[in-house]
């Protein structure tokens, strides 16, 4: 889909912005249940102007509208998540969206940016070289933590939902220590995940 082609593959684009010297947002809106492939690739051209390190403020972002949502103006409560775009070239590739065998959709965060061209950025401009790039991304198995914990031999996995804290010592793996662990648990957060590989 393409501001040259604003109803297409299953959506809707919102328009083709030139000018918007207080800044302003552009939309995709897609039927994920009608989308024939197996992979949804949002990308963000510059067509002309400042570099996504030179505006004051670019980000790519991405909600799902469903139930009482449908059908309803943008609501920014509603993006479930949204990442600077921060890098070098004109053309961004901040994720991927998979179709699994399941049907559902799952995300992987790429922050690629491509050179592209200095101006007259265009979806149909990159589509042969994006499609053979991520091809090697999108389908390579990743190391996963759940992977490492069966690695580590843990007897009982759970999910910690945010309230108190286990009694005993745990082996705890998240972003960050919850506040009450108790001291002689063990705590792997991004600081310290490499220990979870093998040697």
């Amino acid at each position: 889909m393409s501001y040259t082609n604003l109803t297409a593959v299953e959506g809707e684009h919102s328009g083709d912005l030139t000018e918007a010297p207080d800044g302003a947002s552009e939309f995709i809106e897609l039927r994920l249940g009608a989308v024939r492939g197996t992979f949804v690739v949002p990308q963000v051209n510059l067509f002309a102007g400042e570099g996504f390190e030179e505006v004051e403020e670019s980000f790519f972002g991405f909600m799902v509208r469903e139930g009482e949502q449908k059908g309803r103006p943008f609501e920014p409560r509603t993006v479930r998540m949204k990442s600077e775009l921060r890098g070098p070239g004109r053309v961004a590739l901040p994720l991927a969206f998979r179709r699994g065998e399941d049907g559902r959709w799952h995300a992987t965060w790429l922050h690629l940016y491509l050179s592209g061209s200095p101006t007259a950025n265009r979806v149909e401009g990159s589509r042969v070289t994006v499609a053979t790039l991520l091809r090697g991304i999108v389908e390579r198995r990743r190391l996963t933590v759940r992977h490492l914990t069966g690695l580590m031999g843990a007897a009982e996995t759970t999910v910690w939902d945010g309230g108190a804290v286990p009694e005993g010592p745990v082996t705890y793996i998240g972003l960050a220590r919850p506040d009450g662990l108790h001291p002689d648990s063990t705590v792997v957060t991004p600081e310290n995940l490499r220990d979870l590989i093998p040697e």
